[in-house]
């Protein structure tokens, strides 16, 4: 059985357990998921499926996008992802897969883009301590300092800690905890925060370092 989904990010909110603890949990909308694609070793040098989520108009898709999806008889889809599969898997092109793949208990990696803070200094950056507050320092309150040396190496290396874009990227939460497992209205929910915005699409798999 795969342990994939894509889905999408609805929120957060909170849970109780048995001792009245609150736990923090992320709401995710994941699947259903259809099998749009397998590959296997013999053909491609690999095991795989790629699985589409997310319906949406056929005017928003290509010509070559709504053929690939035609073939087996799939409604448009939004989203096309690959998810690399064990062996003993054994998915059909045309199957559908929903969180019934995950139980309460489980431990998953999810990964998504984080949300884009545009241009940032190294204080919200990397979180720098910035200059002295005081002895008449009028401009380097949130300044980085020092980048290099004058002499001996006299360059800035490669991977320095510097002002530049922040966010906007791939970001993996590992290991988080499934909490929640709605069957009816296709949503899991997770211990702690996630990648990304409200709606933002997120890939869930079963955790790596369990």
């Amino acid at each position: 059985m795969l342990k994939g989904l894509l889905g999408k990010k609805i929120g957060m909110t909170q849970i109780f357990d048995e001792s009245g603890a609150a736990i923090p949990v992320t709401v995710i909308e994941a699947g259903p998921c259809y099998v749009t694609q397998v590959r296997d070793v013999e053909a491609d040098g690999y095991s795989a499926v790629q699985l589409g989520f997310g319906e949406i108009k056929p005017k928003r898709l290509t010509g070559g996008q709504l053929g690939h999806l035609k073939r087996n008889d799939l409604p448009p889809l939004r989203y096309l992802r690959e998810f690399r599969t064990k062996k003993g898997v054994e998915l059909n092109q045309g199957d559908q897969v929903t969180v019934e793949v995950f139980e309460v208990g489980d431990h998953v990696d999810i990964s998504g883009t984080s949300k884009g803070r545009g241009f940032a200094g190294v204080v919200k950056r990397h979180g720098f301590s910035g200059g002295p507050k005081t002895h008449g320092q009028s401009d380097r309150q949130r300044a980085p300092g020092s980048i290099g040396a004058t002499s001996g190496t006299a360059r800035v290396f490669k991977g320095k800690r510097m002002p530049g874009h922040m966010g906007n990227r791939r970001v993996t939460s590992q290991n988080l905890k499934v909490v929640l497992v709605d069957l009816e209205r296709n949503l899991i929910g997770v211990r702690g925060a996630v990648p990304g915005p409200k709606g933002g699409l997120l890939e869930i798999k079963e955790a790596r370092k369990q």
